[in-house]
């Protein structure tokens, strides 16, 4: 029906991947590492609840197998096999066949047979045992996303540390505030930083607060959450199994059928994510403006010189770190605004 295509020699995607290649080169970038680790967690668990309601009690190198070549990809140690484009059609499809690919052609490498010789070791039916792209994608999509959240509170609250440190050192330097860019009553610069400290605390808050809701996963509800094709066992433990791989507190969604149908979830972190980006363009702006002139600005601030200005000024300095950052920030605004679109929808 679809033809045939070849596969790179030392390739360990499969045929499934080559046509999602050939089809979509939209992004030009693969799917993030990020998310191909978490599946690799995501797909660990699933292997080793299999593995403990005896699917493979007939061939246990097998099953030794399939455990280590998940294991090595949610260490990153496969991720350069996972190619997809990151813009696809078949909502997550493409990428949920390149990590079952990778991963049975990975465990047949391990037991010393050829990839692509699917009889001991199936994409399907051994890797894709008892789930659906439907269950496994959005649980190893939360589960990248509270990694990477972690990582983005570590660095809030290290650029809260130091504004608070600024705060200390600038409390004695008294300056005029300002409402509508008029002046006003004095102030002082310490207080101006005290202030952007503690809106980067409140992200810093919300970040750390969201993970709740990420941690609800609907992994065993399989294709629309009814758990179709999987044992009641497999549904109620591979949550259990997950918490134990990830070492996070991942539960069960009361109802998996509603947990698999809305992504509202993603609209609620992404709009914390776009407090933080409102907080960051706020303050880079802030600074850019105390910082301008030198002869004919408020030049209330020094920024630290990053490059060269101008091609036809000598000796001009821009404020290129607080520009960098408010276009980042803006960037992001736009994602939110793509998020809310595709949840809204769906997709």
């Amino acid at each position: 029906m679809f033809g045939t295509l070849d596969i790179p020699a030392g390739a360990l995607y499969g045929i499934h991947t080559a046509r999602s290649l050939a089809t979509f080169r939209l992004a030009d970038r693969p799917v993030p590492a990020a998310l191909v680790e978490a599946y690799g967690q995501v797909k660990a668990a699933c292997a080793a609840t299999n593995r403990a309601l005896g699917v493979w009690a007939a061939d246990a190198g097998k099953a030794d197998a399939i455990e280590r070549a998940c294991r090595e990809m949610a260490s990153g140690l496969l991720t350069e096999h996972v190619r997809v484009d990151q813009l696809q059609g078949g909502a997550g499809t493409g990428t949920h066949m390149n990590v079952n690919e990778v991963l049975a052609n990975r465990a047949l490498v391990i037991l010393g047979e050829a990839p692509g010789s699917y009889d001991r070791v199936s994409p399907i039916e051994d890797i894709n045992r008892h789930q659906s792209t439907n269950d496994t994608f959005p649980t190893a999509l939360r589960l990248a996303a509270i990694m990477r959240l972690r990582n983005l509170e570590a660095q809030v609250v290290g650029l809260q540390e130091a504004f608070q440190a600024k705060e200390q050192e600038f409390a004695h330097i008294v300056k005029v505030g300002r409402t509508q860019l008029q002046d006003a009553v004095l102030t002082t610069l310490g207080r101006e930083m005290g202030a952007y400290a503690e809106a980067f605390g409140r992200d810093r808050w919300r970040i750390y607060k969201c993970e709740e809701r990420l941690r609800v996963v609907n992994l065993g509800g399989t294709a629309i959450g009814s758990g179709i094709t999987a044992p009641r066992e497999f549904i109620f433990r591979v949550v259990d199994a997950l918490r134990e791989t990830t070492g996070i507190g991942f539960v069960r969604a009361e109802n998996l059928t509603e947990a698999t149908q809305n992504a509202d979830v993603f609209v609620e972190v992404s709009g914390i994510l776009k407090a933080l980006a409102v907080s960051l363009h706020k303050v880079a702006s802030d600074l850019r403006l105390l910082a301008s002139g030198p002869e004919a600005g408020l030049g209330e601030i020094a920024l630290p010189a990053r490059l060269p200005g101008s091609t036809i000024m000598p000796g001009k300095v821009n404020p290129v770190v607080p520009e960098a950052v408010s276009q980042a920030a803006l960037l992001y605004m736009a994602y939110d605004a793509t998020i809310g679109f595709a949840c809204a929808s769906g997709a």
